[in-house]
């Protein structure tokens, strides 16, 4: 059986992954999240550049995930523990034939664009923060491909307001 592959992001309100600075401080954590459920479906973690960079300056923990690193301006050395790839569609559809848990599609809305627009993407997981930040990344970039999705798990935490919203992506007819 193929492997599945998960946008998983945080958003805002008014639909942003980070801010106009590229930050993400603005994300709430609640203690009645369980991160440890959150991330056992996936052994895998692919990302952009910026989401990369990200990572690392918040401390580079990448969950015990073998990180894929999705860039045409970083190298193989720019990436210690990664691996760098510049062809984001080609190494999904090579990693969902592998054996293995699902993938992690961890931020970025440029290469959740460009899976998307591949059909590659199966499921968008969006934990809605209570804030509105009135510009920054949008979760999905201008010029998309439209799709179609399935709600399949909802969860509110009631101590910081967020609400976690679970879709598979309905496949497009062909």
């Amino acid at each position: 059986m193929a492997r599945s592959l998960r946008y998983s992001v945080a958003m805002s309100l008014d639909g942003f992954i980070t801010d106009a600075d590229g930050g993400v401080g603005w994300i709430v954590e609640d203690p009645d999240m369980d991160f440890a459920e959150l991330f056992a479906p996936f052994d895998t973690l692919v990302m952009g550049r910026g989401t990369y960079e990200e990572a690392l300056r918040l401390g580079g923990g990448f969950m015990g995930m073998k990180p894929y690193v999705c860039s045409t301006t970083l190298g193989a050395g720019d990436c210690p523990g990664a691996t760098v790839t510049a062809d984001g569609v080609a190494t999904v559809t090579a990693l969902k034939e592998e054996d293995g848990k699902d993938l992690w599609l961890f931020g970025g809305g440029v290469l959740f664009r460009s899976l998307l627009d591949a059909g590659l993407v199966d499921g968008v997981d969006v934990a809605l923060i209570p804030v509105l930040l009135g510009e920054g990344l949008p979760l999905v970039p201008p010029g998309s491909t439209r799709a179609e999705l399935r709600l399949i798990d909802q969860r509110t935490y009631s101590r910081s307001g967020i609400v976690f919203l679970r879709y598979d992506v309905v496949p497009a007819p062909r």
